[in-house]
């Protein structure tokens, strides 16, 4: 039975995450985490997320409930998981870590941090997606020489752009053709642009409504067009996948792993 916290609680996936959790006799909720300023410290995270009270306090103190039999799911912003990194390899606890956004340097960093304790970090935790990125690398490179694009939606309050999913597809092709990913990156077009260079891998976001998150991957070639898509029809499938992760890190030795890691893929 998997010990978990909750990082992250009063926003939309904590408070998803503690209501499966509450729900699930073979997961146990023993701490939650949020920033000073999100006005819960203190409330029952239960009553927070909307169902029955739980008997768990919310704190701004990760110090103070991170013990190694602990697995953490954080779903803040990369500087918190940053700093929750700091805190779980001191204390050796396991940590999942699905915020994106991150910067080279905060990226650098917690690939620094991740290997001194049990770390899992992924930009989704849907099974789907982790499904769609070795799908795309497999065809990126059985098709090298189609044109290669992403394109991405997701909701109109996200506020980095393009999602860390679309990236890490994007990226798998790169890694599938043995080239370079940021030289051939292209995240916009405007204007008079050119013929399409033959190595360019573009990516597209869109952000419009309450959409949780559409990624399509085209692979375009001469009198034909393979497309790849995965729409995640709620938040429910990226909780799923993070309890799951949560459940195979707990067994595992110090070190960084991923959702393919998780999934044997």
């Amino acid at each position: 039975m998997a010990k978990l916290i909750v990082s992250g609680a009063a926003g939309r996936m904590g408070r998803l995450l503690v209501s499966m959790i509450a729900a699930d006799p073979q997961h146990t909720l023993v701490g939650a985490l949020e920033a000073d300023a999100s006005g819960v410290i203190g409330r029952d995270v239960g009553e927070v997320a909307g169902v029955s009270r739980l008997g768990v306090s919310i704190t701004s103190d990760y110090g103070a409930i991170a013990r190694p039999d602990t697995v953490t799911l954080d779903f803040t912003n990369a500087a918190a998981s940053v700093s929750h990194l700091e805190v779980a390899a001191s204390s050796g606890a396991a940590i999942v870590v699905g915020s994106t956004g991150f910067t080279p340097e905060l990226e650098a960093r917690a690939r620094q941090l991740a290997p001194r304790t049990r770390t899992i970090i992924a930009p989704n935790m849907s099974l789907g997606i982790n499904v769609l990125l070795k799908i795309t690398a497999e065809v990126a490179a059985i098709l090298e020489n189609f044109d290669a694009e992403v394109l991405e939606l997701h909701h109109r309050t996200k506020v980095d752009a393009p999602s860390g999913t679309a990236l890490a597809l994007a990226q798998a092709i790169a890694q599938a053709r043995k080239i370079e990913f940021q030289p051939n990156a292209v995240f916009g077009r405007e204007g008079i642009t050119g013929v399409r260079p033959q190595a360019a891998i573009g990516v597209m976001a869109l952000r419009a409504g309450d959409a949780v998150g559409d990624h399509m991957v085209i692979f375009g070639g001469q009198g034909e067009r393979l497309e790849l898509i995965h729409r995640a029809q709620s938040r429910e499938s990226l909780a799923r996948g993070a309890l799951r992760a949560a459940a195979w890190l707990e067994n595992q030795k110090p070190g960084l792993y991923s959702m393919r890691d998780v999934l044997g893929l």
